[in-house]
């Protein structure tokens, strides 16, 4: 038998079989390359212009539950007024802290600027403990523009000051007296405060108790603070008319170098006179000054030489000028009275008070609008009112005609700045304030 040995080498087949098989072989890889590179162009295409895919569609968000955290230590918060004469320690006492520690956190507050005595009634301080019931925080609003915040530290008190500035706007203001110029003033919309500053504007000139009349006008343009938006008071009446009878009443406000902020009628005489036209702020007059009157309680005819104002019991009075105390007490059939004695030869009575302000006694000085005691019915009176007389050099003379010393007028260098100043401020009244 023959036979062959096996060959050391492997045989391929044919070589153009071999060929077609990998031709077929890459075409295919080449198809599947051409498809995922348009694939992927697309999808470049599609991020780079999104407009043309259709928008994702998003999965609302879940609703969690509010998550309410619990005080680890409660709190507790009280909120104190300040009363008629309390001291900033004695109204932390009674906000609940201890004596020492009141005095001592006053202390504090009064080293960052706060009085302590001269408290605005009304003001309030905020007190927080912790559930030991130790303060651990403290604010004090001593008012609108000033708080003060004090933080217990192991040493004692840290204390801040807040200062807010005021918004100050000029705002103007007018009515008509039917009923009362404050019934006239409060339906302008303001309240009975800017009353009282009209008033001592033209108090030296006009006697708003006795001469006060249906259709009287008004009109003034005032200064008004706000903090925050919120109006807190009035500031500065800048320029005021008061038309009575046929009269129109001018005060013009102006601060000189070296004074005070002032009214000044159109001729720039002070309108602060040495004498008020009367003692009381508003009242009304029930027997005027004549030397033959019936009288009401010994009968006959005698000499009235005052002029009674009618108002309650308890009505503040004032001094009409700076003077000295001559008496204070009972006078017989004047009751309580007040008597005292003012410069160029004047003095003036007081009587028929229910009391007289603490301190005032023979020897003591007043100031012009100083109250030196209150309205009553003592001595010979039918009921309350007040008796006020005036004498200059030992004789009576009637309050509402006598001619009293005028105040000092702007001086000559000064009053072209002044009638200008004058005519911008009348200008801009007429024109936001027309009668």
């Amino acid at each position: 038998m023959n036979l062959r040995k096996p060959s050391r080498y492997l045989i391929f087949p044919a070589t153009d079989h071999y060929d077609a098989v990998m031709q077929r072989r890459f075409g295919l890889a080449a198809v599947l390359c051409g498809v995922g590179l348009g694939g992927l162009a697309v999808s470049a295409y599609l991020y780079v212009w999104p407009g043309l895919a259709q928008a994702p569609h998003w999965l609302s968000a879940p609703k969690l539950a509010a998550i309410v955290p619990t005080p680890t230590f409660p709190t507790t918060t009280q909120t104190v007024e300040v009363q008629r004469g309390d001291t900033l320690a004695r109204t932390l006492t009674r906000g609940g802290l201890e004596a020492r520690a009141a005095g001592a956190l006053a202390t504090q507050f009064g080293k960052n600027g706060a009085e302590l005595r001269k408290l605005r009634t009304g003001a309030s301080v905020e007190i927080v403990s912790n559930f030991r019931n130790e303060p651990i925080t403290v604010r004090y609003e001593a008012s609108p523009w000033l708080s003060f915040a004090a933080r217990a530290t192991r040493g004692g008190w840290q204390v801040g000051r807040a200062e807010t500035v005021p918004d100050v706007r000029v705002e103007a203001v007018r009515g008509v007296v039917q009923r009362s110029l404050f019934d006239a003033v409060e339906k302008s919309g303001e309240s009975a405060k800017l009353v009282l500053d009209l008033v001592e504007i033209f108090s030296s000139d006009f006697d708003f108790t006795a001469d006060t009349r249906a259709g009287d006008r008004f009109r003034l343009l005032v200064e008004k603070r706000y903090a925050g938006g919120t109006f807190v008071d009035y500031g500065r009446i800048l320029v005021a008319q008061y038309a009575s009878g046929g009269k129109t009443l001018t005060g013009v406000g102006l601060e000189q170098p070296g004074a005070r902020f002032g009214h000044y009628d159109l001729a720039g005489q002070s309108l602060r006179k040495s004498f008020l036209k009367s003692p009381l702020e508003f009242s009304r007059i029930t027997s005027g000054f004549t030397y033959a009157r019936p009288h009401p309680i010994l009968g006959g005819v005698r000499p009235h030489l005052a002029i009674d104002y009618a108002a309650p019991v308890g009505t503040p009075v004032r001094a009409v000028a700076d003077g000295v105390v001559v008496s204070a007490g009972w006078n017989g059939g004047n009751g309580i009275q007040v008597h005292l004695r003012h410069r160029s030869g004047y003095e003036t009575q007081y009587n028929h008070l229910s009391r007289i302000t603490d301190g005032l006694r023979a020897g003591a000085r007043v100031r012009q609008k100083q109250i030196i005691g209150n309205v009553g019915a003592t001595g010979l009176a039918t009921g309350p009112h007040l008796d006020y007389r005036v004498a200059k050099n030992g004789t009576y003379v009637n309050p509402l005609g006598e001619r009293f010393i005028p105040g000092e007028p702007i001086p000559a260098a000064a009053r072209p700045e002044f009638q200008r100043h004058t005519h911008e401020l009348l200008t801009r009244l007429e024109a936001t304030a027309p009668y």
